[in-house]
């Protein structure tokens, strides 16, 4: 049976090319468009990994990821960070809210910035999950 991997993004457009590059490599996508959904989506259906934007209305990735890596069911899931956001941006909000909430969280299994290449991307899942 396919693996599942949770896609959280507020763009269509990047939903979509997740969606069919997840599909075509084997994957089962699950899809949500904000991080509220996609908690409520992986405490349900247990994804194999997540895939998640930085930047979203209502919940945003940030939010969810520090959630998701403090929430004794979900912190094993692996979750690749995709976002317009540089690298070096999230990290230092990463260690501001660390700091700010006493506690520290592990990074994300990976960190891609957008667009990201097919490619690239699926060698990364292929690794973690594959």
């Amino acid at each position: 049976m396919a693996q599942k991997v949770l896609v959280v993004d507020d763009e269509l457009d990047m939903r979509t090319f997740l969606v069919t590059l997840l599909e075509i490599s084997g994957y089962k996508p699950i899809i949500a468009v904000d991080g509220e959904q996609g908690l409520e989506i992986a405490r349900k259906k247990k994804p194999a990994l997540i895939i998640l934007d930085v930047m979203m209305p209502r919940e945003s990735g940030i939010n969810m990821y520090r959630e998701l890596r403090t929430d004794e069911n979900l912190k094993s899931i692996p979750v690749i960070m995709l976002s317009a956001l540089a690298r070096k941006t999230f990290f230092h909000s990463q260690s501001l809210l660390d700091k700010y909430k006493g506690e520290k969280i592990p990074e994300p299994d990976a960190y891609i910035e957008k667009p990201p290449e097919a490619e690239e991307l699926l060698d990364i899942i292929n690794r973690i999950i594959g």
